[in-house]
């Protein structure tokens, strides 16, 4: 995940502060608002670490087999959860792709990827296309459209869809820049 350091410094900004977001979003009054807002906390917050550049911190081959093991789990999670909401199945390939790249990332000869070759090129290219496909899809859902009656504003910030759909498209943007370093 370690590019050129500007753009890393600029992708761990957008993670994290989408993790924050993402955590006042937790304060929402509905129950799968909470939840979702967790797990995308739990992501952007796993991106940021992810991306801080290796000419800062190399972590060990375990901290890459802990991250593969607590997104396999939140994958796992995410499976189950996709049962009842589609839009879990999101973070189903969302949680799976942070697993394959920390299990790259644990396999790297040198215990940090950014040159190719830390992952399987059909795995990689499969979860580029998805992210770029939903980058695009969540990038034309916040283009504003003209309603006739409007309706109530939302009460909070953990409660406005526009910017949960910000959050994710940010996350979505920063995937694909993660991904493309694999």
């Amino acid at each position: 995940m370690h590019g050129p350091g500007s753009a890393a410094w600029l992708l761990v900004a957008l993670c994290a502060a989408t993790g924050a977001y993402c955590l006042l979003r937790m304060r929402s009054g509905v129950e799968e608002q909470r939840r979702t807002a967790g797990s995308e906390a739990l992501m952007g917050f796993g991106m940021a670490l992810m991306a801080i550049p290796a000419t800062v911190i190399t972590p060990p081959r375990a901290a890459w087999a802990l991250y593969a093991v607590v997104f396999g789990a939140a994958a796992l999670r995410a499976l189950w959860a996709s049962r009842s909401s589609a839009h879990h199945v999101h973070h189903l390939v969302g949680t799976f792709a942070m697993a394959y790249m920390a299990v790259g990332m644990a396999a790297a000869p040198s215990g940090h990827a950014g040159h190719g070759g830390a992952g399987a090129p059909l795995v990689t290219g499969l979860l580029l296309l998805y992210f770029a496909g939903y980058v695009l899809w969540s990038g034309a859902r916040l283009v504003p459209v003209a309603t006739a009656g409007g309706g109530p504003p939302a009460s909070g910030w953990g409660d406005r869809p526009e910017l949960a759909r910000a959050c994710r498209l940010s996350m979505g943007i920063g995937m694909v820049a993660m991904l493309l370093t694999v």
